[in-house]
């Protein structure tokens, strides 16, 4: 069988001015860039691109033996170049390949098929779906969650656009996207389960949580986020309640060899979990007990007061409320001078913006 392949020929006329930004973003995903005189090639574990240059103008290739990863690599071009070349309005148009299909490949809708609590503010939905293979797919852990609103109870799901990313509908007919982690899955046995905070507050994760049960349906899009490194030696990691899902699934991913600390806080002992973690990583709980959440400093204290080990290969992994979010990535950025293949520090929620507070949200790739 031959590989799959598309093409699209852009004019940005300030290319040079944002390409590094670009080439930075795509090596996040774990792509392998070679740079020669005239473009960029960029080698995937599930495929190649190749960038050539002339003046003003980009020609992007992309090419796949699968059409999950072709269409991968486009949504990860595509949205690359509209990210950071914002000044020169992108009109990215593939031909090839793909080119003429309108069903969106990261898209599937799901049935709810099971419920469980797990704390009193912490309840796993499983979730029903067909052909669930990519999700396992390109080392990400996260997905967007496609909800119906009392203000759009029947949603209309975005289609494929020419450009390769998801084209949205009307706003009368379009679902609420919010960023959730998989905690587990069976491709074979075709579920997900995703953990929900549930709290006070206008949030449309949480409220759809509430009302859940067996039959209801949402969207899913997905996997995003970059890829966590699952290879390093020692690890440093903080988490508040929508990290925890993430931060569970790390655990029991991780070879059982691996070292470090991870600080986890949450409400109080009512919602402490009895995680599986076959690691030599140590948890240590930090329990709130009364101070709101995001206002609790010592998540982001505890991390940033960790000593990483000498000749180590590490990682350091946050994901809490906005602020402490910050004061952790600038830690390791600005302090500690660790570029972004040795940490990942993301806002899963701001608690300035109301109803943001949603488990498990992923980073803006």
């Amino acid at each position: 069988m031959r590989d799959l392949t598309c093409e699209a020929v852009l004019e940005l006329r300030h290319l040079q001015a944002y390409l590094d930004k670009i080439e930075d973003r795509l090596e996040s995903f774990r792509a392998i860039a070679s740079r020669h005189d005239d473009g960029i090639d960029f080698a995937f574990p599930f495929g190649e691109a190749s960038f050539r240059l002339s003046p003003g103008r980009l020609a992007i290739r992309a090419r796949a033996a699968e059409r999950d990863d072709l269409a991968r690599i486009k949504d990860l071009l595509a949205t690359a170049v509209q990210v950071y070349g914002k000044q020169d309005n992108p009109q990215i148009r593939w031909t090839g390949d793909l080119s003429g299909e309108t069903s969106l490949p990261q898209f599937r809708e799901m049935t709810v098929e099971g419920i469980t609590q797990l704390t009193p503010a912490m309840r796993r939905i499983r979730l029903a779906g067909e052909n669930l293979g990519r999700f396992a797919k390109f080392g990400g852990m996260h997905i967007r969650v496609l909800f119906p609103t009392v203000r759009v109870p029947q949603p209309e799901w975005p289609s494929l656009g020419a450009n390769g990313l998801a084209a949205w509908p009307s706003e009368d007919r379009c679902p609420t996207p919010r960023a959730y982690t998989i905690r587990r899955m069976s491709v074979d046995n075709g579920w997900i389960d995703v953990d929900f905070v549930v709290h006070p507050g206008d949030s449309v994760g949480s409220r759809w949580a509430e009302g859940a049960s067996p039959g209801s349906k949402l969207g899913i899009m997905g996997p995003v986020g970059r890829p966590i490194p699952l290879d390093a030696e020692w690890y440093v990691m903080g988490a508040d309640e929508t990290g925890l899902p993430a931060l569970s699934r790390m655990l029991e991913t991780l070879p059982a060899a691996t070292r470090g600390i991870a600080f986890v806080e949450v409400a109080d002992e009512s919602e402490v979990q009895d995680l599986a973690n076959p690691t030599s990583i140590q948890v240590r709980w930090i329990l709130r007990n009364g101070v709101p959440a995001g206002l609790d400093e010592r998540l982001a204290r505890s991390v940033v007061a960790v000593k990483w080990p000498e000749n180590s290969r590490s990682f350091g992994w946050f994901a809490a409320e906005a602020i402490p979010a910050s004061i952790v990535r600038n830690h390791w950025r600005k302090i500690m001078d660790l570029g972004r293949d040795e940490t990942l520090a993301a806002a899963y929620w701001d608690r300035t913006k109301a109803g943001a507070m949603a488990t498990g949200g992923a980073p803006r790739g």
